[in-house]
């Protein structure tokens, strides 16, 4: 059993320090799930200043020097914001003392540097699982996405910790060149890679021992050239080492019963608050929208795999025919130009936040009735799982995660329904989804049987926590 076993969990962003997506919530909520199933586990992330400010009782653990030749490298050592878990920092001034996003700089275009900066964070978590710190030395390494995919590269050795690489979206990869391979010390991965071009995450998937992703269907989705995006060959020939385990989310902090975030508070038992909270936002986004119309949200990254360019051509309609809508969110310059204009055509029943915003996205998940995610892919997503426990019916493409966690009121699988599919994804499909949820809202019954389906839901990380133990217990019994 891993009871006790000593991980090192590496990801470039943790909420709270740093968020851009599902994963900053994914670094924070699963990692707590395993303490509490009594792994000693331990973060590492960039020391980004935010991070940096946040983490507390922060000190010095280790010197790496020059590493890489990027300037003076260390590790910091201190505990999580709410003193729950240890983590590393990896601090770098060079390359994460900035401005922006992790990702991106203050204009949103994406750092020229990126693989620079992530092979620093990939070598740094490799020096910390190879070399310990002051008697710590993990026993294995859970690498997370891109950013951290060459560390299993980097710990190969029979003596070196096992490795595990959960794949969170197969679309990002970062390629490099022969000579960035050689440079970052992972030239020998590059020989056997199926056809998939040479990056860190086809090398991280050669080399981790083991492999997950974040839903059942996901994992089946990457093996075809549909959503493998040129790694299907490759994530096929190493299936029987991957397993799909389905993200949870942290149901403290989305609780619609005790969210400080909230008008009011509500639950499956006593849904009136909800109505109070559908209230409070109209007022704050200024929306003059009756009680019972319908309230759409979004709330997502504005990104071409969300699928919003098809949202923004069948909501003209939906506007004018009485709905309304609101949209927090930032990405695309064009996407986020073209929900702006949206707005101003329908300021009375169309409000868009292009911004980050973590407390009006409760406000917007609990306010709203309906929630759309017309994804063109979706590994996960979390926010379906949000809105089905705030009682805000989901609207999917039934795609990755999507499949995996809302039953279509259609549906014949036997399950009680809590959302509309999406099919097929085109305006018109979308259109008739909503339309179908349209319907049912006004048969109120219906509707409330609904929100109690989603809302009694456990989409907690419990379960998943015991099957990323199951993976654990699976790679060091092959090592």
């Amino acid at each position: 059993m891993t009871a006790g076993k000593r991980v090192l969990f590496a990801a470039a962003e943790i909420y709270p320090m740093a968020k851009t997506g599902g994963l900053g919530d994914v670094a924070a909520a699963l990692p707590a799930a395993l303490r509490d199933a009594g792994t000693d586990i331990r973060l590492l992330m960039p020391g980004y200043p935010s991070a940096i400010a946040m983490v507390r009782d922060v000190e010095l653990a280790r010197s790496l020097g020059d590493l890489q030749g990027y300037g003076p490298t260390d590790l910091l050592l201190g505990m999580t914001p709410d003193s729950s878990l240890p983590i590393y920092l990896v601090r770098n001034n060079r390359m994460f003392d900035r401005g922006g996003t992790p990702y991106h700089d203050p204009s949103g275009q994406l750092w020229p540097d990126n693989a620079q900066r992530f092979a620093l964070l990939s070598a740094a978590a490799a020096a910390l699982a190879l070399e310990g710190d002051d008697g710590w030395r993990p026993q294995l390494v859970h690498a997370n996405d891109w950013h951290t995919a060459l560390i299993p590269a980097l710990v190969t050795s029979q003596a070196s910790p096992r490795s595990v690489l959960t794949i969170h979206n197969a679309a990002y990869q970062e390629t490099l060149d022969a000579r960035q391979a050689e440079r970052f010390g992972v030239a020998g991965v590059t020989r056997d890679l199926a056809g998939a071009a040479p990056s860190f995450l086809s090398i991280g998937i050669v080399a981790a021992n083991l492999l997950t992703t974040v839903s059942p269907t996901y994992a089946l989705e990457i093996q075809t050239p549909a959503f493998g995006f040129g790694l299907e060959r490759l994530i096929a020939k190493r299936a029987a080492d991957l397993r799909g385990i389905l993200n949870g989310i942290d149901v403290t902090v989305w609780n619609p019963a005790s969210d400080v975030q909230l008008a009011a508070p509500y639950d499956e038992t006593n849904l009136a608050g909800k109505s109070v909270c559908k209230q409070a936002l109209l007022a704050e986004m200024r929306l003059s929208l009756e009680p019972a119309a319908h309230l759409i949200a979004s709330v997502s990254r504005l990104t071409s795999q969300k699928g919003l360019d098809v949202l923004l051509d069948c909501l003209p309609q939906l506007l004018s025919s009485g709905f309304g809508f609101v949209l927090l969110g930032t990405g695309d310059p064009q996407l986020e130009a073209s929900f702006a204009a949206l707005a101003q055509r329908f300021p009375q029943s169309a409000a868009v936040r292009i911004a980050y915003d973590e407390a009006l996205a409760h406000r917007i998940i609990a306010g709203a009735d309906m929630f759309v995610m017309p994804s063109r892919f979706e590994p996960c997503g979390l926010n379906q799982m949000y809105s089905q426990r705030y009682g805000t019916v989901p609207i999917v493409h039934a795609v990755g995660g999507l499949a995996d966690t809302v039953v279509d009121a259609a549906s014949p699988q036997g399950r009680p329904p809590t959302g509309f599919w999406v099919s097929p994804l085109s305006a018109t499909g979308l259109a008739a989804a909503i339309d179908r949820a349209a319907n049912s809202y006004r048969d109120r019954g219906a509707w409330t049987r609904l929100q109690r389906n989603g809302m009694n839901q456990d989409f907690s990380w419990a379960a998943s926590a015991r099957a990323y133990l199951r993976v654990y217990e699976d790679a060091f019994r092959n090592g």
